[in-house]
């Protein structure tokens, strides 16, 4: 039976945050990749860690380090694409060592296929409710809503014009 008084593995666990893209290259590339964390598993082994905090690995098109995520469900190739994640996994286990992923599970990238078919969709859809789209100020809506800028510069708002609906003319 189960320790009711147990505590979560997690609880008392050492923890050491990865951020793979300049961790460690195995390939050459000049970009860290998950070979490159798998091959320093010794290093880490040896600081006594309990589990590996991955930072994100989906497949993304990194407008925003690996949080726009354009993918959830595959590793970037630029990382090693899925079979490197199970090559780590694996051999972290081999070790007595957890792997858990960072994964922010509302943001999408614009490549996502959640977002292009909401735009695709249109207003009022089921498909643009995953999103938050607001109509823009002044003239037209010109200007964006608010006064929230983005890290990368400019706002952090993009117009959307939305077809408008011809109406016939009658003379």
């Amino acid at each position: 039976m189960t320790d009711p008084n147990a505590r979560p593995w997690w609880s008392h666990a050492a923890f050491y945050q990865v951020y793979p893209r300049s961790f460690a290259d195995a390939n050459g590339d000049g970009v860290g990749d998950l070979d490159g964390v798998a091959a320093r598993l010794d290093y880490l082994e040896d600081l006594g860690i309990d589990a590996i905090w991955l930072g994100p690995v989906m497949v993304s098109p990194m407008a925003d380090n690996g949080y726009d995520v354009a993918d959830p469900r595959d590793v970037d190739p630029l990382f090693g694409g899925m079979a490197a994640l199970e090559r780590l996994v694996e051999a972290a286990h081999a070790r007595g060592m957890k792997v858990t992923m960072d994964l922010v599970p509302n943001h999408t990238s614009s490549a996502h296929p959640w977002f292009q078919a909401a735009l695709a969709a249109g207003p009022g859809t089921e498909a643009r409710e995953r999103y938050i789209f607001r109509d823009g100020t002044g003239p037209n809506g010109i200007h964006p809503p608010n006064n929230w800028v983005s890290i990368f510069g400019g706002p952090a708002w993009t117009r959307v014009t939305e077809p408008r609906a011809v109406l016939p003319a009658y003379f």
